[in-house]
């Protein structure tokens, strides 16, 4: 029984929803045991490198990107998966949501200490701060998608869109070869161990850097092969946080709730890295640290809510998820995020060491 054979079997089984949330669950659960083990983080990547430090949180980042570009598109390769029918490229784009959600995404990781994602991973390890943190997120990006806040979410996003119905596909647009994306992969993944080796990381943590990458085509080519025997409409799509926190808060919330790939990811991710952190020893109850910290993690969560919801997706959504297809507003997106995010700890975070270094 080949794969397509046996997601057929599965969806006229258990059916086609609740293979869905599975598959969201069997992704959540391989992305959340990576991501704690690795410690990946986006923001730790660009503080380090705002400082001028090509450090192990970047080579980390670097690792994960790199995987996630080389394992999607080997698959697209392979015929495992048709990247042009993912959620991020087979939509209209926004390119002003893009560059303004981006940089109030950046912003927001920075205050918060963590983007959606690593909130999500250190709640499941005990981190009281990044669970009140993540429930302010999911209820702000509920409130950005259909709430008060949408209004104002849709004028940003329609001040500038794709053309043609459609995403930017950036490989398409650029007229590269489609192997160029794999090529790209191979040669971010290559300065990535270097950097690693530089940095004397152990291989343990480059396997599980390298995990969270591949979690994300493991999501895409689970959901393309179920589209491929739904007779519903199914999206395609892998590992992003902003959408599925607020479907996952409004599925415990609503008395008829659906259930779907992000219904299963977001439990997942919280119980694989919920088991990583138990098995390594590593779970412990922390809190707040004092009522300024608490302000600046709750503001930074709400502007990851609707920043994120802005610009279609999170930290993974865009800089792994989106980018991986090479989705034009995804890489815009994950940019902004860079640049908001550096901004950010050199006004606020270095400023007190700079004055501090200041004679008086």
């Amino acid at each position: 029984m080949n794969m397509l054979d046996f997601v057929a079997a599965m969806a006229d089984y258990i059916g086609e929803s609740r293979t869905a949330a599975l598959f969201g669950l069997a992704t959540g659960l391989t992305f959340g045991v990576a991501a704690q083990r690795s410690r990946f983080c986006l923001r730790a990547a660009t503080v380090e490198f705002a400082r001028g430090r090509m450090g192990p949180s970047v080579s980390v980042w670097l690792l994960t990107f790199s995987t996630a570009l080389f394992w999607v598109q080997a698959a697209g390769l392979a015929g495992f998966l048709n990247t042009g029918e993912t959620r991020f490229l087979a939509q209209t784009g926004s390119w002003s949501g893009a560059a303004l959600g981006g940089l109030i995404f950046g912003v927001g990781m920075i205050l918060a200490r963590g983007c959606s994602g690593r909130l999500l991973v250190l709640g499941a390890t005990g981190n009281l701060r990044s669970i009140v943190s993540g429930l302010i997120f999911a209820v702000v990006a509920q409130m950005s998608l259909r709430g008060w806040l949408a209004p104002l979410r849709d004028k940003l996003a329609g001040l500038s869109i794709t053309g043609g119905g459609r995403n930017l596909d950036l490989i398409a647009w650029s007229g590269l070869p489609q192997w160029s994306g794999l090529a790209l992969g191979i040669l971010l993944a290559a300065l990535a161990i270097y950097e690693a080796w530089r940095n004397q990381l152990g291989a343990r943590r480059l396997i599980f850097g390298s995990g969270v990458g591949f979690s994300v085509a493991m999501g895409y080519v689970l959901t393309y092969r179920l589209s491929q025997v739904s007779f519903d409409p199914v999206t395609i799509t892998s590992a992003t946080f902003t959408g599925p926190s607020a479907n996952t808060l409004m599925f415990f919330l609503t008395p008829d709730p659906v259930l779907n790939f992000d219904i299963g990811l977001v439990p997942g991710v919280f119980l694989g890295a919920f088991l990583a952190s138990v098995v390594s020893r590593e779970f412990a109850f922390k809190g707040f640290e004092g009522e300024a910290n608490m302000r600046r993690a709750m503001a930074g969560a709400a502007m990851m809510g609707f920043g994120g919801m802005l610009a279609g997706g999170c930290a993974i959504g865009n800089g792994l998820t989106g980018g991986s297809v090479f989705a034009g507003t995804a890489w815009i997106a994950l940019t902004a995020m860079w640049v908001g995010a550096m901004a950010t700890d050199f006004l606020i975070d270095q400023r007190p060491r700079r004055l501090g270094a200041i004679p008086g």
